[in-house]
């Protein structure tokens, strides 16, 4: 017998055997392949639960600072600065020197008006006793005492002359920048030499535009309108100390269609400088029975404002609402929530309409508002079906 043959009739078994076992685990492995990956859960998602509020109703205006008096420190005489005697950007007290005119020139001019009202007050004793006397003509004696009298004047007004080469300050503030520099010649003509800002209190410029204005009966408005004052730093933050309005133009702007206003703010402790742009919140009432929903919740569409709520069972709906102004970091929603709705404030890129969620009530998870990882990028939900366009409304209508 042929020993190949022998080996071939021996190993086929194992042959079989070994295609049987791969054929299978190929089919094993078809069969999960087939199955898909397992299906994902409900998005996870951190809801607010709506509950009518009370706040108040107010309007926000870009403003700038200003000092509550702005006063032109300015040479009464001219001359050479000599000297700066303050740092500027300081604050100084009332009668502080702040420039030093070259002294000479005044000087001089002093000592000859000395000795000219010495030698006219001479003259006025050396008569008098012969007017007295009918010695001479009394206008002699009369010329001599107008004389006199304008000897003194000039006199006076060289030692005025002689104490204006030191320029103090008039009132108490914050020294500005020097308009001079030491060496220029001062001349009357042009005499500012810097300013004087009173700080404290400190005063905020602002003018209410057409739109605002529309929401006061006659379409201006008046002390009693105002309930409040409240200031917005640059930074978000709200300015501590109330204020109040000490200045409402009773015309409107026919240029620009504006009325002028000012609020005045207690800044003892120099926090607000002058010059610097803020925002104005004039408190005008309440509001009550509104919602307030945080401002990355609000969403803006081609078709309007609108949030996203957890439905009855759990899916998303899209709900169109009415949104007024900004009460810190809400908008206040003054239509289209109801009391119990639940409204999605994160993970909003990721959400479809329909979708299911697994809603947390806000603060239920480790901290808080943490989850809000799927914010970033909120700027555009073009893949939402109808709702192209989709962007987060950061910015006061």
């Amino acid at each position: 017998m042929n020993p190949t043959s022998t080996f071939q009739r021996k190993a086929l078994p194992f042959i079989v055997s070994a295609i049987i076992g791969a054929l299978a685990a190929a089919g094993c492995s078809g069969d999960k392949t087939a199955g898909g990956p397992p299906k994902m859960g409900p998005m996870p998602v951190t809801v607010i639960e709506m509950q009518p509020q009370k706040v108040p109703s107010s309007i926000e205006i870009m403003a700038q600072t200003e000092g509550a008096r702005e006063t032109e420190v300015r040479a009464r005489v001219g001359g050479i600065l000599t000297k700066r005697l303050y740092q500027e950007g300081e604050t100084v007290k009332a009668g502080q020197p702040l420039f030093q005119i070259d002294r000479s020139p005044y000087e001089i001019a002093l000592t000859e008006a000395k000795a000219k009202a010495e030698q006219t007050a001479r003259e006025v004793g050396r008569l008098k006793g012969l007017a007295e006397a009918k010695a001479i003509a009394q206008k002699d004696y009369d010329d001599a005492v107008s004389a006199n009298a304008m000897a003194q004047a000039a006199l006076r007004q060289a030692e005025l002359n002689l104490s204006w080469t030191i320029v103090t300050a008039p009132v108490a503030g914050t020294t500005g920048r020097a308009i001079k520099s030491d060496g220029n010649l001062i001349s009357t003509a042009d005499s500012l030499l810097t300013s004087i800002y009173q700080t404290n209190p400190i005063w905020v410029r602002f003018s209410l535009g057409e739109s605002d204005l529309a929401k006061f009966p006659g379409g201006r408005v008046t002390a009693k309108d105002v309930k409040g004052v409240e200031l917005v730093m640059a930074n978000g933050q709200k300015y501590e100390k109330p204020g109040k309005v000490n200045f409402l133009a009773t015309n409107i702007d026919t240029t620009l269609g504006t009325q002028a206003l000012r609020a005045e703010f207690d800044n003892a402790g120099g926090q607000l400088l002058p010059g610097q742009f803020v925002r104005v919140r004039l408190l005008t009432g309440e509001r009550d029975g509104v919602y307030l929903v945080p401002q990355s919740a609000v969403l803006q569409t081609e078709q309007g404002t609108l949030v996203m709520t957890a439905g009855p069972e759990n899916k998303v709906a899209p709900r169109p609402v009415k949104a007024g102004e900004w009460y810190g970091k809400d908008w206040v929603i003054l239509g289209g929530l109801n009391a119990g709705d639940k409204v999605i404030v994160d993970n909003l890129i990721k959400l479809r309409p329909g979708m299911p969620v697994d809603p947390k009530l806000q603060g239920t998870q480790p901290g808080g508002m943490a989850g809000m990882n799927g914010m970033e990028g909120a700027s555009s939900m073009t893949g939402m079906s109808g709702m192209s366009g989709l962007t987060n409304n950061r910015a006061k209508p």
